[in-house]
């Protein structure tokens, strides 16, 4: 495995408030989600946006009316159009995968400078016609007569009118037949992890992203905006963390996935999340050469592939292959980000790590160690602050580097799990 030339330099990093779909941010699409974002880092940055190379988003539902959403973006941000601008996707990790893509491009020698993030509105996310009903009404459309039309519409039955639900279309996977919770319910059960346990986590996520909101450390990631369709009223916190979560209210939901011998609930669950992070990136010689002093540093990202029905484990197997790449172990990691699509997906990341069993058999290779909970996300994660597909693999970067920088610590891991059976993960570092 080849180690990457040198480091990743990342400028600057910005993002929207999150705020669960349907809410605050429901009447904003995922492209001015990310024209804002893109428009609020290119005021920041110390270079002129004409230095920019190239464009680079991910996008998971990436919406009819904007293809290749990026490249609209870009140009509703006002970037000059002879600046080429192109979407990437790798479903949860789709905002890490534009960052590696632009690594890849930087140290390939095409380009010097990139903008990256990511862009989600999973509020409108659409529903779509089922078969039947698409059937409808192209015999409807074929139909030339007025007694041919009303001979097609004759056939029309109500149930044409269930709607194929776009985000649960999403978050099933279509190889292993089995949505994204059931895969939390399978880990739950390989690694006996309890209710108690899922829901506690659950909590600490909450009281954690409270305690950071309280401090203000949110504020170095985050930026304010306005709320369509008046612009009158400004977003500036995020809309998932709630102070009054206690054990008591999560130990009252009923399981999602599996009603009678199930776990996993919607609070010990990510919420679905609208929201979008951009970040400017370059190589680490060339922010020297401009005499830029970076946020962080990215030293290499991997990915990895297993078994989509344990897709929550990719964490793991990503890791394993960036510590192989870099020379690094997990011992060498101040503070840890896994991406918190459940409870109980964290909390089997984090004994597999631990676990020479599992490691041995699945990875060849010995346990790759401890993880402390007083490492892990310690700024909350996405079950209290949300999880847009899109976006989250540019906001735990951003939020990662913050951290250690608040923290006075040199190196973390940034990682997530993949719909589909993936993992990524990186390596950041901070001077």
């Amino acid at each position: 495995m080849k180690k990457q030339k040198e480091r990743l330099a990342l400028i600057d990093g910005i993002r929207t408030p999150f705020a669960k779909a349907g809410t605050a941010l429901k009447s904003v699409s995922a492209d001015d989600l990310g024209t804002m974002v893109v428009s609020e880092l290119l005021q920041r940055i110390p270079i002129d946006s004409s230095q920019i190379d190239q464009v680079i988003l991910g996008n998971v539902a990436q919406p009819g009316n904007a293809a290749n959403i990026t490249r609209v973006i870009a140009l509703k941000a006002g970037l000059d159009q002879s600046i080429p601008a192109y979407t990437v996707h790798r479903n949860c990790a789709s905002g890490m995968e534009s960052i590696s893509t632009a690594a890849n491009a930087i140290f390939a020698g095409e380009s010097e400078i990139i903008l990256a993030g990511g862009t989600e509105s999973m509020s409108n996310i659409p529903l779509l016609f089922n078969k039947k009903m698409t059937a409808f009404f192209e015999q409807l459309f074929k139909a030339r007569t007025m007694v041919q039309k009303l001979k097609v519409v004759t056939t029309f039955r109500m149930s044409f009118l269930k709607p194929v639900i776009g985000v649960l279309e999403g978050l099933t996977d279509p190889t292993c037949g089995i949505v994204m919770g059931v895969t939390a319910e399978n880990l739950s059960k390989d690694f006996s992890i309890s209710r108690h346990d899922q829901d506690e986590f659950a909590l600490r996520s909450h009281q954690r992203a409270i305690k950071a909101e309280s401090t203000h450390f949110f504020n170095n990631e985050r930026m304010v905006i306005p709320i369509s369709p008046t612009y009158k009223t400004l977003l500036d916190t995020d809309k998932g963390p709630r102070e009054d979560q206690s054990m008591k209210a999560l130990q009252k939901l009923r399981p999602y996935f599996d009603r009678k011998n199930g776990t996993v609930t919607v609070g010990n669950s990510c919420p679905l999340t609208d929201g979008a992070a951009a970040v400017l990136v370059m190589a680490e010689s060339k922010a020297q050469a401009l005499g830029l002093t970076p946020l962080g540093y990215i030293k290499g990202i991997a990915y990895a592939g297993l078994d989509p029905s344990r897709m929550g484990l990719g964490p793991v197997y990503a890791a394993h292959k960036v510590f192989e790449k870099t020379g690094h172990t997990l011992a060498d990691m101040d503070l840890i980000e896994i991406n918190e699509a459940f409870a109980a997906q964290v909390l089997a990341c984090v004994k597999a790590c631990e676990s020479q069993d599992y490691c041995q058999t699945h990875m060849n290779t010995n346990a790759l160690g401890k993880i402390d909970m007083d490492r892990l996300n310690i700024n909350g994660g996405a079950i209290a602050l949300g999880h847009p597909v899109g976006t989250s693999g540019t906001r735990i970067i951003i939020t990662l580097l913050h951290a250690l920088k608040e923290a006075g610590k040199q190196r973390g891991l940034a990682s997530l799990c993949i719909g589909g059976g993936q993992g990524g993960a990186c390596i950041v570092e901070v001077e």
